[in-house]
């Protein structure tokens, strides 16, 4: 096989030596129109972009040699096989031995000794070639019938029909595009998605122009839109829309709150959200102060509850109130006793707590008559009275006091703790002559129980008279501060 480049015959058939190329056809093989490279040395051409291929229909020392009586050959070279009944060697077809012979794009043609994979856009054009020209052994090619109709069109009748060269498969269109036949011819058109370039089809990169509000995805002949995360595509295929991650199930353990493209979770009052912003974990309100309770605080999952001891009561959330139960009718003191609220509790005395030498005149009220040699030097009266002080209390601090019921002109009163302050823990700030202030000097601690004497002593110089009398105190101290 030759092939002319620029004028230039060239062999590309191994077998068949450059000299024999340059010395028989050339200069006048590669001259003149297509049609005629070859006809003078009876070769057939092959147009391939632009080049004019030329295949040898007879090689008379490489084909075929008609036998003689004393030298029969019955093998061949190759790309031919020994034909018995015309005692030739006769071309063998590969393009219909082989099957898938040439690949891809590529197009099998058939040729004298082998076969040529050519692009599908390549024709043959058949030599015209001269009767004496060609060999007697080998079949003369088969001509085809005149036609007087333009190219594209074939007669019949008297007029001239359009070839439709897609359903007769005599198209050069691509495997990926599609044959559109049009009068006179056809065209090749490309599929959604592609460009025609040259005779290829070329994808389209539409993500250069943006379509996606996203991210794009190129696909051969199409593209796709993706959304980032907490976005959904659109019902255009292009935009993307916030997802409702709420109603979708977050993994929010108690609040949810959906943002544009993505969402919150919050807990209730009480708890806290994890490291890892999905669980809410209860917040232990007690730890962080000693003061929300006014005794003891409790936590519970959300919140905290504040009790108070025994004898008390809640008042509000965090307070705690005394009970009292001499007013409730929750005491046990019996018909002989008075009920005696204090705080956290009560206390049951003796209706009659006058002792010998006094006489129990009212209910709280005792008196030691003068006639009784043993009251010479007691108080003539006791009145007997109760209250209670919290534990801790702030000191100094007034607590009690002392008002003169009965008096006398020219008569001069001191006040004056007789009994019970044994360590010192009160004493005594006179106001005036009536009157004077019981005051607490330490603080101190419940549960305790103090009864003092607090005695007023009147004296009248002018009538030379003294007498006292005393306030019985009992003083009871709470456990707690409150």
């Amino acid at each position: 096989m030759f092939v002319c480049i620029d004028s230039v015959c060239e062999s590309v058939i191994s077998w068949i030596r450059p000299t024999l190329c340059a010395s028989h056809f050339f200069p006048p093989l590669c001259s003149g129109e297509p049609w005629s490279l070859c006809q003078s040395v009876r070769m057939r051409s092959v147009c391939v972009s632009g080049f004019c291929v030329c295949i040898s229909v007879l090689l008379h020392f490489a084909i075929s040699q008609p036998p003689t009586e004393s030298d029969i050959y019955t093998e061949c070279t190759d790309g031919y096989q020994w034909d018995p009944q015309t005692q030739h060697c006769k071309d063998i077809n590969e393009c219909e031995t082989i099957q898938d012979a040439c690949k891809g794009e590529m197009k099998c043609f058939n040729h004298y000794g082998g076969y040529l994979c050519l692009p599908r856009s390549a024709s043959v054009i058949p030599a015209s070639e001269s009767p004496n020209q060609i060999h007697p052994d080998l079949e003369s090619p088969v001509s085809e019938p005149y036609n007087p109709c333009q190219a594209g069109y074939e007669p019949q009748g008297d007029s001239c029909v359009d070839v439709n060269e897609c359903e007769r498969d005599t198209h050069d269109c691509q495997p990926s595009q599609e044959c559109i036949n049009t009068d006179g011819g056809f065209t090749c058109q490309c599929p959604d998605g592609y460009r025609k370039v040259g005779s290829e089809c070329i994808d389209i990169d539409e993500c250069r122009y943006r379509y996606c509000q996203h991210r794009c995805v190129n696909v051969p002949g199409s593209f796709s839109c993706q959304c980032e995360a907490g976005f959904q595509i659109a019902s255009n295929n292009r935009s993307c829309i916030d997802v409702d991650e709420c109603d979708m199930g977050a993994p929010c353990q108690q609040r949810c709150y959906n943002t544009y493209g993505t969402f919150l979770c919050r807990c209730e009052q009480g708890y806290e959200l994890g490291p890892d912003g999905f669980t809410c974990n209860d917040i232990d309100e007690c730890s962080y102060s000693s003061y929300l309770c006014q005794y003891q605080c409790i936590n519970e999952p959300g919140k905290f509850t504040c009790v108070c001891p025994e004898g008390y009561q809640l008042l509000g959330t965090r307070l705690c109130q005394d009970i009292n139960e001499c007013e409730t009718g929750t005491h046990r003191c019996t018909d002989g006793q008075t009920c005696v609220n204090i705080h956290g509790g009560y206390q049951c005395v003796d209706t009659n707590r006058c002792k010998d030498p006094y006489m129990q005149v009212s209910d709280s009220r005792c008196v030691c008559p003068v006639t009784k040699p043993a009251c010479r030097d007691l108080p003539f009266s006791i009145v007997h009275r109760y209250m209670s002080i919290t534990s801790e209390r702030s000191v100094p601090s007034d607590i009690f006091q002392i008002q003169a019921t009965s008096i006398y002109p020219g008569a001069y009163n001191t006040f004056r703790i007789r009994s019970g302050d044994d360590n010192g823990d009160f004493y005594i700030r006179q106001i005036n002559n009536v009157s004077a202030m019981l005051v607490l000097a330490r603080a101190v601690t419940g549960p305790k129980e103090y009864v003092l004497d607090l005695e007023m002593v009147s004296v009248n110089p002018l009538i030379s008279y003294q007498s006292s009398s005393a306030l019985r105190l009992s003083i009871y101290v709470g456990e707690h501060a409150f």
